[in-house]
Order: structure tokens, then C-alpha cells, then sequence
């Protein structure tokens, strides 16, 4: 790791302001990073480098002559390539789309674009977002750069290893039933899904439209509030999204949480988790109560049926969207996203109804909860990244599929839409991160991110990194 590519988006863009820092310098040793590094866990699957550095060249420039002060002027990003980029191939890390070039921006790209942010390029997918480890691409796997035996996580998982490895210095995901928290937490950086509405999905391939969201991976709170700050806000090419003022979210980060109510589920996120997981959140529950939380035990009812509800919708939505054209496109898809596409077809009307149903009963649950406290604490996830091509593991002696393990923690708030952020928070004996998940009221983005940020001046989990 070299010092450049190791700084925060905040100090990226500190050092500008202050002269002690090029985005050409810092975009061109970004540039190298990737070309020594890349290869180890196949994060990025485009390179614009003559866009980039086109674009550095005139944020110096702003910079020099003192008319920048744009929030990310220079901060080299990267997307995930279920985002469409004007003019650079777009794929879903789908052979259909294997040519697809956008003659216009993702509004989460446009909006980063204009608030000042350099595009570096895209990066790995699971292909168009259906499945939770990275390893179906037509890219091929993206591996965890804590142990390349290992996937990074889906299906942000090419955002995941990026900002770990310092590729870039923060990147997009978007999160169906975890996508961004189950890369972040398997990668060890910070994963925020913000509030179903919060932030526009328009220029997105969607997987399941009533659930898809769109937010920010980087490696701090603070900075996830910083690109947060320039994605959120209503969009007309997107009815879903909410017609809400935006705070000032790094504003809110004051690292004061004392007399804040966290509720930990009495169940269900616990049940299932490894017990080394179980044990480091409850490590990190207390440096929450040493900083002058007060720790409440909850029950959320109705929880234990989300998996199936959420699978339900998956099938139902994934299917109508790729059905015009399936039939002719069916062998360009991988077998795994193939199979699920073809297992929707036999979902019934009824059975996506009862989905429906529950996911507004569950949110019911979660509101009574969040009547009586401020936020809620699990673990991100209830495993550690496996090693890629396994199927199958044995937690707390019940066999369960990899699949269902990662997604077992973060697809209830998909579910119901409130806004959930993972943050790392320790390592297993052979080294691979844990995380804590931080989940509040619709749209308290803020109040999660200063939990968030609390515990990271508390901790310094957030500062390591892989041995190159």
C-alpha cells in the first residue's frame, strides 16, 4: 500500500484544498496501484485511464486557480459495472450485454460526477446482481484480497476488493438482499444501504426493482457520508425515490452517542452466526456502551420467515424483467443466474402476493421496534468469506447452504427498506473480517453513520489493510 492510495476521501480531498496533494499525482499512482494489484483478486473489469486522467488534469487545474470547491473534486472512484457509464461498456458481468455501451450516466454516477469525482472504471459483478459471492461473472471471480482462495462477496464484490486492496478510494454497490454489506463485511470495509427512496436507481440494471438500492463502499463512516451526500435525493427517472430534504450528513457525525438506545435481536442474527462473529459483536457492543450507549434487548417478530419472503420476490421480479428475451439470450447467461431466472417461471401469483404481505407485517415489526429504540446492532454477516466454489458449511452443527448463510442478516432490511450500514469490526485466528451491521429509523442515514462513526474512533479496525 502506498501512503497516496491509502488516505481517506476526506484527507484525498483535504490535501487538495491545502496544496500538499496532485490529483494528477494521486490518480496516476491509483493507476499504477491497479496495474500491480488488480490482477491478485480481478476487482476491475475496465480501466478508463485516459478519462481519468483527462479528468485529474482539470481538477488540478480548478485547484490551482482556486474556483474548485466541489466536495469530491479529484477523488478517483470506481463503479460497479451494473451501473451504466456513458460511453464505457456497461455489462452486468452478463455475456447479454457483453457489448452494451450507455450513451448516458447512472444518476448515482452523474450526480458523483458533478459533485467533482474521477471515474477510474468499472468493476466486477456478479452477473446482473443475482448472487451474493462474486463468483458468476463473465469476468470470471473476484477474489478477497485477504486470501485470494477465498470471494470478495456479491454481488458488489469487485467494490468490495477494491477499496480493501486501495484501488480506488471509494466505489458504488448496490444492495438487493445484502450486495453491498455482504462484500464489505467479507472484505472488511464500511457498506452503507441507505432507505429504500434515498438514492436514485435510475441507469441501474435492476434485479428486484421493489428492493434494489443504491449507496456507498469505502473504508470510513465519514467517507461513506461524503458520497452519500452527493448520491441521495429525488429523481425523476426514478418514482420511487422519496421527495425528502437531504441532511448534512457528515455534519452529524459528531461521535456522540451517549443515551442512544441500541436494541440487539434476541434471536435470529445471532442464531446462525459463527461464534467467533458472535463473540466480536458483542466485543463491539461494548466499546458502543463504553461510549455511553445504553444496550436494550429486542424481538423482532416474524423475523424468521424473510428468507423465504425475499426469495419469493427475487424470482418473481428477476424473471419479468429478463423475460423479454430470455429465450433467445438463455445460453449467453451463466448456469447459476440461468437457473434462477428459469426457477421463477414457477412461482405463483399467490405465493409473491403472501411475499408482499409479509414484507409490510416485518416492517410493522420493525417500526414497534424502532419505537423503543434508536437503532439496531447484529452482526453484518454471519460468516466469514469461504472459499470459492463451496456450497455447503456447518454452523452451530446445522448445514446450511453459503448462500443462505450471507444473506440470512442483511436481507430483512432489503426487506423493509431501512437503511442498514456495516462497518469491520475485528478478524477470525486465520485473518478474515468481521463486521458489525448498523441498522435505524427510514431515512436516518445519519444516525447510523455517526454510530458508525463512534465506533471507528473508538476502534481501528477500519485502518488495516491485506498484506500486499
Amino acid at each position: 500500500m502506498t501512503d497516496i492510495t491509502g488516505l481517506t476521501i476526506a484527507a484525498l480531498v483535504d490535501g487538495y484544498r491545502a496544496g500538499t496533494l496532485s490529483p494528477v499525482d494521486v490518480t496516476k499512482a491509483y493507476l499504477e496501484r491497479i496495474e500491480q494489484e488488480n490482477s491478485k483478486v480481478n476487482a476491475f473489469v475496465l480501466v478508463d485511464r485516459d478519462g481519468v486522467t483527462a479528468s485529474a488534469a482539470e481538477a488540478e487545474k480548478a485547484y490551482a486557480n482556486g474556483s474548485e470547491s466541489r466536495p469530491l473534486a479529484g477523488v478517483p472512484l470506481a463503479h460497479k459495472d451494473l451501473y451504466c457509464s456513458k460511453g464505457l461498456r456497461s455489462t452486468a458481468g452478463s455475456r447479454v450485454l457483453e457489448n452494451h455501451v450507455p450513451d448516458e450516466d447512472a444518476t448515482s454516477i452523474a450526480r458523483l460526477k458533478d459533485a467533482g469525482a474521477l471515474n477510474l472504471g468499472k468493476l466486477n459483478t456478479h452477473e446482473f446482481a443475482y448472487g451474493p459471492t462474486n463468483e458468476n461473472s463473465m469476468f470470471g471471480p473476484c477474489r478477497n484480497p485477504w486470501d485470494t482462495q477465498r470471494f470478495s462477496g456479491g454481488s458488489s464484490g469487485g467494490s468490495g476488493a477494491a477499496v480493501a486492496l486501495d484501488l480506488c478510494a471509494g466505489a458504488t454497490g448496490s444492495d438487493t438482499g445484502g450486495s453491498i454489506r455482504m462484500p464489505a463485511a467479507c472484505c472488511g470495509i464500511t457498506g452503507l444501504k441507505p432507505t429504500y427512496g434515498r438514492v436514485s436507481r435510475a441507469g441501474i440494471f435492476p434485479l428486484c426493482w421493489t428492493m434494489d438500492h443504491s449507496g456507498p463502499m469505502t473504508h470510513t463512516a465519514e467517507d461513506a457520508a461524503i458520497m452519500l451526500q452527493a448520491m441521495a435525493g429525488v429523481d425523476e427517472r426514478d418514482a420511487a425515490t422519496a421527495d425528502r430534504s437531504v441532511p448534512d450528513y457528515r455534519a452529524a457525525l459528531t461521535g456522540d452517542i451517549k443515551g442512544k438506545r441500541i436494541g440487539v435481536p434476541t434471536r435470529y442474527f445471532f442464531d446462525q452466526a459463527q461464534p467467533d462473529i458472535d463473540s466480536s459483536t458483542r466485543d463491539a457492543l461494548n466499546v458502543l456502551e463504553g461510549l455511553g450507549a445504553d444496550i436494550v434487548e429486542v424481538d423482532i417478530e416474524h423475523i424468521e420467515h424473510a428468507a423465504g419472503a425475499a426469495l419469493a420476490l427475487y424470482l418473481g421480479e428477476g424473471t419479468a424483467y429478463h423475460d423479454h428475451g430470455f429465450e433467445e439470450n438463455q445460453s449467453l447467461y451463466t448456469d447459476s443466474v440461468r437457473g434462477f431466472l428459469e426457477l421463477g417461471n414457477f412461482l405463483l401469483a399467490k405465493d409473491y402476493l403472501h411475499a408482499q404481505r409479509f414484507r409490510t407485517l416485518l416492517g410493522h415489526s420493525m417500526a414497534d421496534v424502532l419505537e423503543t429504540v434508536d437503532f439496531l446492532v447484529t452482526p453484518g454477516t454471519p460468516l466469514v468469506a469461504q472459499a470459492i466454489g463451496q456450497e455447503m458449511i456447518a454452523i452451530r452443527n446445522v448445514e446450511q447452504t453459503v448462500f443462505a448463510s450471507l444473506l440470512r442478516n442483511t436481507e430483512p432490511f432489503d426487506l423493509t427498506g431501512i437503511p442498514a450500514l456495516v462497518v469491520p469490526s475485528g478478524f477470525s485466528k486465520d485473518g478474515m473480517p468481521f463486521s458489525l451491521q448498523i441498522a435505524g429509523r427510514p431515512f436516518d442515514e445519519a444516525g447510523i453513520l455517526n454510530v458508525g462513526h463512534a465506533y471507528q474512533q473508538a476502534t481501528d479496525w477500519h485502518t488495516r489493510r491485506p498484506a500486499p
